[in-house]
């Protein structure tokens, strides 16, 4: 294999900011509110089972392209452990779910960016957030992990102030009643708020072009892990015991957090907030999934085209160009028949969960028995089991991608990448 066109690679800062993230999103600006809809108070029950939960999902993950670092991430560790037509199923997953899922945060943080102004067009602000995340991806690693560093370290600094501003408002009688939509609303808030903690596996794609994967992966997941934990839970508790009620009727929370303590300019700080998340989640799925459809096609599962530019280190413009034509389509689509944002998040969940679910079975058939990766697939797998099959109806999407997908690249022979 040639070397790498520009000998970059992802060190420690870097992976960590993406890793971020893939997983701090814009959809902690939307998700508290719709997990408030959907269970009351009671929707802090499911951040934290979330939450617990995700600490073995990432950990395994970490372990998995520690140890098989390669662009193809979940679908190269599925290949190992059941062969080419699971491998293939999960790609198209991935691969499906990244341009759903971008047109999602896009819109997430176009709603929240006309709002914070007083004005302007949803679409269109949307379109310019995904042209930029596109446009940051195809100059390459060097300078997406560098954007991602510093929008990682603002919106951090933005989620803190949220909650320490409005802490001093919270009030315990907002948590009551804590289940006015019985334990079943529990579930329904688990089934949206997946959407917040699926990102654990994007990162998995970006290992071959870590510097030093075995310490900095496992590194940057330790950080990851203890930054999102706080900042979801912190938020997903203000916003219950700050607005109660309010917390399931407002789409821009993170707003009324704001405003008890800085006032009306609130709305310009989440504005300029919500364009920081959505293109850091963006930059971090884009740059995953365009490893993953070049390591794909290198593979025989993705036409051979797009095998250009996969190799650690390079920029995989093709499939890069694929992502946009699948995003810009799905933009129009939405332009001409407005798409509900609650269904583009539980579409994506689902396909990013079936992932999840994949991923964890490959680890446990993988991973040394007695090593932590081995025991965190263990503990995770049937839960994240059980949370998939909250998604209901959209997990018709990822059955009909993986027969396609599987009747595809059963087919196709592998190919090597061209440089």
């Amino acid at each position: 294999m040639p070397p790498p066109a520009d000998g970059y690679r992802l060190r420690l800062a870097h992976g960590t900011a993406l890793l971020l993230g893939a997983v701090l999103g814009p959809g902690v600006l939307a998700l508290p509110h719709l997990a408030a809809a959907a269970a009351g108070p009671a929707s802090v029950i499911a951040w934290a089972i979330l939450i617990v939960v995700s600490v073995p999902v990432a950990v395994t993950f970490a372990a998995l392209g520690a140890r098989y670092p390669d662009g193809g991430g979940v679908a190269s560790f599925a290949a190992r452990a059941f062969g080419r037509r699971t491998a293939a199923a999960v790609g198209w997953w991935f691969y499906a779910a990244v341009p759903v899922g971008s047109l999602a945060a896009a819109t997430i943080g176009a709603q929240y960016v006309t709002g914070g102004l007083g004005g302007g067009s949803v679409p269109v602000v949307a379109c310019l957030l995904l042209g930029s995340a596109f446009a940051v991806n195809y100059a390459g690693l060097r300078v997406s992990g560098s954007l991602q560093v510093a929008l990682a370290g603002l919106l951090t600094a933005m989620l803190v102030t949220a909650v320490a501003v409005a802490a001093p408002d919270t009030r315990i009688s907002n948590f009551a009643p804590l289940l006015p939509h019985g334990t079943s609303g529990i579930g329904a808030a688990i089934g949206v708020l997946m959407f917040a903690f699926v990102g654990w596996e994007a990162v998995s794609s970006l290992s071959a072009d870590f510097a030093d994967p075995v310490r900095h992966l496992p590194r940057a997941t330790a950080v990851t892990l203890v930054v999102v934990g706080l900042l979801y839970f912190g938020v997903a508790v203000v916003t219950i015991g700050v607005l109660g009620g309010a917390a399931g009727h407002s789409p821009v929370p993170l707003t009324l957090l704001l405003e008890r303590g800085i006032g009306p300019t609130a709305s310009r700080v989440t504005a300029t907030g919500a364009a920081l998340l959505t293109l850091g989640v963006i930059n971090t799925y884009l740059a995953g999934s365009a490893r993953l459809g070049a390591a794909m096609a290198r593979d025989g599962m993705l036409p051979r085209f797009l095998s250009r530019g996969g190799a650690p280190g390079q920029v995989p413009r093709r499939s890069l160009t694929v992502q946009a034509a699948i995003a810009g389509l799905l933009t129009a689509v939405s332009l001409a028949r407005p798409i509900p944002l609650d269904a583009l998040m539980r579409a994506t969940s689902a396909c990013l969960a079936a992932v999840t679910v994949v991923g964890l079975a490959a680890a446990v058939r993988l991973l040394p028995q007695r090593g932590w990766g081995h025991r965190g697939a263990v503990a995770a797998i049937t839960f994240t089991a059980a949370t998939l099959a909250t998604c209901g109806a959209f997990l018709l999407m990822p059955v009909l991608l993986g027969l396609a997908a599987a009747g595809y690249g059963a087919r196709a022979r592998p190919v090597v990448a061209d440089s």
